[in-house]
């Protein structure tokens, strides 16, 4: 019998995926709960109502997911989207060598605009920002905690 590699899912499959597994009243309490009210500090913010642990198995079934779906999946406008991009990254930034580490840092720290609320920022800041600054010069951390982002500051602070 013939081995046929597995095809690597698409950035575009996996929200295909994420959006079938959609719970509607879950994505209204998770509204409410991450204040995306106008005037919020979520505001705006849009759910597809998935559990974390759902999203935790499904970062360690695509941990080797090429860093560019990664990122699309991260740019994305669903939260549980860009919460499994940052499960992913930190899992290929830890288990990474020093080219991988040295390619997950500065993506991260350049799309902070979508580490838009306190659960993608805990889940992520410390191992990805930390890991990497632990032990070289931590001048970025004082550039995010001044940062007039929320988001860049809370970053900034669990990095540390």
């Amino acid at each position: 019998m013939k081995h046929t590699p597995t095809a690597v899912p698409s950035a575009t499959s996996i929200l295909n995926a994420l959006v079938a597994l959609r719970n509607p009243a879950r994505a209204l309490r998770a509204q409410a709960y991450f204040k995306t009210a106008p005037g919020e500090y979520g505001e705006g913010d849009q759910f597809l109502g998935i559990p974390v642990p759902t999203l935790r198995r499904l970062s360690k079934e695509h941990r080797t997911l090429p860093i560019r779906s990664v990122m699309t999946l991260l740019r994305s406008p669903w939260h549980e989207a860009r919460q499994l991009a940052l499960f992913i990254l930190v899992l290929q930034f830890e288990r990474g060598d020093e080219v991988k580490r040295e390619d997950v840092y500065p993506r991260y720290v350049q799309h902070t605009q979508y580490i838009n609320n306190w659960d993608l920022v805990d889940c992520s800041a410390r191992q990805i920002v930390g890991g990497w600054l632990l032990s070289r010069d931590r001048a970025p951390i004082e550039t995010l905690v001044r940062s007039r982002v929320l988001w860049e500051r809370r970053i900034g602070v669990l990095a540390l």
